[in-house]
């Protein structure tokens, strides 16, 4: 498992065949879909097709996104899934209260104590409202991340940019609740490579790192958006060498100034750099 994930790509439940190639397909984690990707009449199956395949330990780490937390799946999807060996983690859709992930460790923890990591996915204004009481509402909670199709209609924003002010909430709850940073939404269309680049660019300026992805054509691509440049490699290095032979603020050579905030970003830029080699 690398450090950092930065590609996570999403398989349906229901179609263990695709299941098994997105596993080799070169992502950091799959995330098996129980959720939205599965048809009604296909729920019972899609579950226990992902039972027996995540029965033992997977290549990459797997996460499984279980059905709605208010109806009447998701129990049953918890008591089949949680513990198994190849599953490393739970997404939950649509939450909107601590409670919500409060209930759900206690329903996912084994008897010996513990529950497996949860993550919550924030697809309504009222999630989004609650967001750093959810980062903050268990110990299991490992990370949050907003589902934009389903935020992007109930606010009824007219067009991508909309979403920009939710996007920055969600990144500073998950920051604030010391959280890793939230990776991307999946971007829909699998053939706008460019546009899945310029996307990536602007979610890392907001502060995400990685992304979701829907085909395993989009992972190079978000790869290559979130990876840091030779030029941010070499003023990282540059950083910590000035930081290495003074202590407190002081200026590089070319009068920018830096302070540890500024070397503690250019360690975490060069904490990627090992994924190059």
């Amino acid at each position: 498992m690398r450090d950092t994930p930065l590609t996570w790509l999403y398989a349906p439940g229901d179609r263990p065949s695709v299941v098994a190639k997105a596993l080799l397909a070169g992502a950091d984690a799959v995330i098996v879909d129980l959720e939205d990707a599965v048809g009604p009449d296909r729920k019972e199956y899609a579950r226990s097709a992902t039972a027996e395949l995540l029965s033992e330990p997977q290549p990459v780490p797997v996460h499984v996104r279980v059905n709605a937390l208010d109806g009447p799946l998701a129990a049953a999807d918890l008591r089949a899934i949680a513990h198994l060996p190849g599953v490393s983690g739970l997404r939950l859709p649509k939450v909107t209260s601590a409670a919500d992930v409060v209930r759900v460790a206690e329903q996912a923890a084994p008897a010996d104590g513990g529950a497996p990591a949860l993550h919550a996915l924030l697809e309504s204004a009222v999630g989004l409202e609650h967001a750093y009481a959810i980062a903050t509402a268990h110990p299991a909670l490992h990370g949050l991340s907003i589902g934009e199709a389903d935020l992007h209609a109930d606010l009824g924003v007219r067009d991508d940019a909309g979403l920009d002010w939710a996007r920055a909430r969600v990144v500073v709850a998950a920051r604030a609740a010391g959280l890793a940073p939230p990776a991307q939404s999946v971007y829909p269309d699998i053939l706008d490579l460019p546009g899945l680049a310029a996307s990536c660019a602007h979610g890392r300026g907001l502060g995400f790192l990685g992304r979701a992805a829907i085909h395993p054509r989009q992972l190079p691509v978000i790869e290559r958006a979130y990876l840091p440049t030779p030029e941010e490699v070499d003023r990282a290095e540059q950083i910590l060498k000035a930081a290495a032979t003074e202590s407190g603020a002081l200026a590089l050579p070319d009068g920018t100034f830096i302070d540890a905030a500024v070397v503690e970003g250019a360690r975490r830029t060069l904490s990627l750099t090992h994924r190059q080699l």
